[in-house]
């Protein structure tokens, strides 16, 4: 046998192995005769460098030293779930379900909420070409590197996979393996790692693939991203696991179809109790709506799947002691106090400080310094207090009083009506708001500028370098050189940086000015209806409440932000300066203008086009798509197994109804 044949038998034998050992759980042959067949495959690859294949199976070993991991933009946006902590909430999400799709034929899929680090691997021809961490939801970093040393993770497909997509999941310590690593850290006089959790998402960031590789992670798969399944009849989230393990990931087998919210509760219960028989750990269930076309036609709010929902294990609680209460000021001036607690220990990190949200939480729970209370992780990332143990409480003690002025510039706080925290207004003059509102200017989301992070920002104002986002593009080398971790090289990549970021998009810098209340997606919807920052500014509050899902609180907001002298002075000298404040009406050069002043409903299975390119298409040609039925809405395009939608539009007589090929047709 000729060596290119004999390097492709052996890399297909020890991929079946590989999945017959960490997939199936179920090895045909000894870790020895592995090792060995592995071996003689390094041999023969370092013999015929002409052969190398970056999916072989001896690039498992890691050895890749990742210097920077790159940003990448998610071709399907990552979204997050909704909470449920009750039965309660479970029942609620069901009527909103069956309320939406006015149909009583709907199953559910449920499946294990794993605690891990969430991730998105991009699949071609059957190779595993990327992996990327959730991010933000919009874009994360590339860990392509370090995920294909995890043995679970396939890195050539098998069986008749899709041509092209995407495959989230979970990276997971199991707790035998994140045992075992303690003991080798405490044996080595290092102190032990906190939680599998955070250990698993620290170690996708490792510089060193060699050190990920040595780590026990597995992957657990658990949600396609495709266009097109191919030859395969995937119409359930249900079918689309059990297809799952045919192409070779692993995907566990406590996923189940349901018919009833009573199936639901009676699946979230059980595993409330029997996760501690787990080899891994799990912090709730998922429901999903089972059915994919379903799901397309609940679609998405601005944050998650309307078709899915997590329902969160209790918390678990313990009780430590309230050393004293200190105060945060945040970046648009929000004061937020922080309990400072006796340290202990809770779900698997050590606690010392939790969040008491604002005043009306203190006065409810009647919190005391040197009281013994009760402290909760649940949902949150930050812990928070939820009870006081009074009968341990001093009979000395005495009832907080809030702070009356800011703890970083002694501004008297104010506190609006109806606002449950209190604000320092001392906006141009207090230095967390002022550091703060730059370091927003320059985050991922914002400008991104790269070379600059946050402790540089803080540092370039302390030096009295900058006090406005504006200040950034007037920074010289000369001026950083001689900082602090300041070096040439460094200085010169934080003014290239800088300089990069006037070529960033209107709809980002909106964001970055940091108006309260205009998060992402708010600018993006700003920035398409006004095209300038000097015609948003000129917008009455009437106007702006005109505009598609903007409310009252926004527009109050964004007047206010422009009647401020400073805000308009800053934002000259960021037009000054070559920063994009309007839209670049080229690259929104529409296709058409003949769906001008239309709006749009999609509903059904649609088989043409998905729901997303529908979208782009409608507004490509000028139009808009909107949510519901109403006297607002010009078509409703209905594919197949059409709905409630349909009827309600029939009824309404005054909607025009389109097949897809009528729609395609309408656009040319």
């Amino acid at each position: 046998m000729n060596p290119q044949d004999y390097i492709l038998q052996l890399r297909n034998e020890l991929r079946e192995h590989n999945h017959n050992y960490y997939v199936l759980d179920n090895p045909t042959i000894s870790d020895y005769e592995f090792d060995v067949k592995l071996k003689e495959l390094q041999d023969l690859e370092v013999k015929h460098p002409e052969l190398y294949d970056e999916n072989s199976p001896t690039q498992r070993v890691g050895g890749g030293i990742t210097k920077k991991f790159h940003t990448v933009h998610h071709r399907y946006r990552m979204y997050s779930l909704d909470n449920s902590y009750s039965k309660e909430d479970l029942l609620d999400w069901e009527t909103r379900i069956h309320k939406i799709l006015d149909s009583d034929d709907i199953s559910y899929t449920c499946e294990l909420k794993y605690d891990g680090a969430s991730i998105n691997i991009t699949y071609t021809d059957g190779k595993l070409v990327r992996a990327v961490t959730r991010g933000d939801g919009f874009e994360g970093d590339d860990v392509t590197t370090n995920i294909k040393t995890i043995k679970s993770v396939p890195l050539q497909l098998q069986g008749d996979y899709p041509q092209d997509f995407d495959i989230r999941g979970e990276i997971m310590l199991p707790i035998d393996g994140f045992n075992k690593m303690n003991e080798i850290r405490i044996a080595n006089g290092e102190d032990p790692y906190m939680n599998p959790r955070n250990t698993a998402s620290g170690s996708l960031k490792l510089q060193d693939s060699t050190e990920t590789a040595s780590r026990p992670l597995e992957c657990y798969l658990y949600s396609f991203k495709v266009k097109d399944f191919g030859n395969a009849k995937i119409n359930t989230q249900f079918e689309s696991l059990q297809f799952a393990k045919t192409y070779g990931f692993k995907v566990p087998n406590h996923a189940k179809k349901v018919n009833s919210i009573d199936e639901i509760i009676a699946y979230a219960e059980h595993w409330e109790t029997a996760r501690h028989t787990l080899p891994y750990e799990i912090d709730g269930v998922v429901i999903k709506v089972n059915d994919l076309f379903q799901q397309e036609e609940l679609g998405y709010t601005a944050k998650a799947p309307r078709w899915a929902i997590a329902y969160k294990f209790k918390a678990e609680q313990v009780s430590t002691v309230l050393e004293s209460i200190s105060y945060q000021v945040g970046r648009t001036g929000a004061i937020t106090p922080v309990a400072n607690l006796v340290p202990v220990l809770l779900a698997g990190t050590t606690v010392k400080r939790a969040s008491l949200h604002n005043a009306d939480q203190i006065q409810k729970l009647d919190i005391r310094i040197n009281d013994y209370v009760y402290v909760e992780k649940g949902g949150e990332i930050i812990p928070k207090i939820v009870g006081v143990d009074v009968s341990k409480r001093d009979v000395n003690s005495c009832v907080t009083i809030y702070a009356s002025h800011c703890p970083e510039c002694n501004t008297e706080l104010i506190r609006n009506e109806g606002d449950a925290k209190h604000y320092c207004p001392n906006e141009f003059g207090c230095a967390p708001q002022v550091v703060g509102r730059i370091q927003h200017y320059i985050s991922r989301k914002a400008l991104d500028i790269e070379g600059l992070g946050g402790e540089t920002v803080a540092l370039l104002y302390k030096e009295g370098l900058v006090t406005t986002y504006a200040d950034l593009y007037d920074l010289t080398i000369d001026q950083i050189i001689p900082l602090e971790r300041m070096a040439e090289k460094s200085a010169q990549n934080l003014i290239e940086g800088v300089a990069a970021s006037k070529k960033t998009p209107f709809e980002k810098v909106l964001f970055g000015l940091g108006i309260r209340f205009v998060g992402a997606t708010v600018a993006k919807k700003l920035a398409k209806h006004y095209k300038s920052v000097w015609a948003l500014a000129n917008a009455t509050q009437e106007e702006l409440e005109q505009v598609d899902e903007i409310g009252v609180r926004i527009a109050e907001s964004v007047v206010a932000f422009f009647v401020d002298v400073k805000n308009l002075q800053v934002l000259e000298r960021l037009n000054e300066a070559g920063v994009q404040l309007e839209i670049n009406e080229e690259a929104q050069q529409l296709t058409s203008t003949v769906l001008e002043g239309k709006s749009f409903l999609f509903t059904g299975k649609l088989t043409q086009f998905t729901r997303d390119e529908a979208k782009d298409m409608v507004e490509q040609h000028g139009g808009k798509t909107i949510s519901g039925i109403s006297k607002k809405l010009d078509y409703l395009v209905v594919g197949e197994k059409a709905g409630s939608k349909l009827k309600k539009a029939e009824a309404l007589g005054t909607v025009t109804i389109l097949t897809e090929t009528e729609f395609l047709e309408l656009i040319g």
